[in-house]
């Protein structure tokens, strides 16, 4: 199995496209800890999907843009497995409006969440991956951040940050045995793409080339190939899995 024994840390490892993310490592050996903060169900459900496939589990609930949940959860990881080898920034949410009724809240929620939590968890986990001289980081990111998004200058903001992190990032740790990559989902289907009015969805359908959204197991398998030996001398990148969108 081609991550037997690795330590992956997973936000919002629970649901969709971090659910696939989650099982897709269990099944190729990895010790998986995934993360929520809302969704009790979810997490329950997957619980019982990593079961079936390891005992080398976690499911940790914490709101990774608040600094000390963020920290109790990297602690909880390295004292029961001592490193970690992959972090998959994965957590986001959007709260899309107009920006002239976008409130402040709104503004600062999406981009602490998305933006500042990505920061810390990278921070986190960055001293365990510098004494093993190996490391790989993969932040989630978005279409938005590159076209931009009617009603998402929030979300577009965080995911363009993201994508600037990520190659600053690099930079500092590629000497150090560490990638750090983006992987950019276009229109997946999630609980998110199921509640989609018919003529939204055709529409998009419509500029989607390959003729279909994509699966979180599409997204699963470019986050692996990051993940891997194979990608070794990958890193500032950004992977787009958009079956040609942008």
């Amino acid at each position: 199995m081609e991550f037997k024994d690795k330590r992956v840390i997973i936000t919002g490892g629970t649901k969709g496209i971090g659910r696939a993310i989650s099982l897709a490592f269990a099944r190729e050996g990895a010790w998986v800890a995934a993360n929520f903060f809302f969704d009790q169900e979810g997490a329950a459900q997957t619980e019982r999907q990593l079961q079936s496939l390891t005992d080398n589990y976690l499911i940790l609930k914490a709101d990774i843009s608040a600094q000390s949940e963020a920290k109790a959860m990297v602690k909880q990881v390295l004292d029961r497995w001592e490193h970690v080898d992959i972090l998959v920034n994965n957590a986001g949410i959007i709260r899309d409006k107009m920006l002239m009724f976008l409130n402040e809240d709104d503004w600062d929620r999406v981009l602490d969440v998305n933006l500042k939590g990505t920061y810390l968890c990278s921070r986190l986990v960055i001293k365990s991956m510098i004494a093993r001289r190996f490391g790989r980081i993969i932040n989630m990111t978005s279409p938005s951040a590159l076209t931009g998004r009617v009603s998402q200058t929030n979300y577009s903001a965080s995911k363009g940050g993201i994508v600037s992190f990520g190659k600053s990032l690099s930079k500092e740790v590629a000497r150090l045995g560490i990638t750090v990559n983006a992987v950019c989902p276009g229109v997946i289907t999630t609980d998110m793409t199921a509640g989609l009015e018919k003529k939204t969805s055709d529409d998009l359908l419509c500029m989607i080339p390959a003729g279909r959204f994509g699966e979180p197991e599409d997204v699963a398998q470019a986050v692996l190939f990051l993940a891997s030996e194979r990608a070794g001398y990958i890193t500032g990148q950004m992977l787009t899995v958009d079956g040609g969108l942008t």
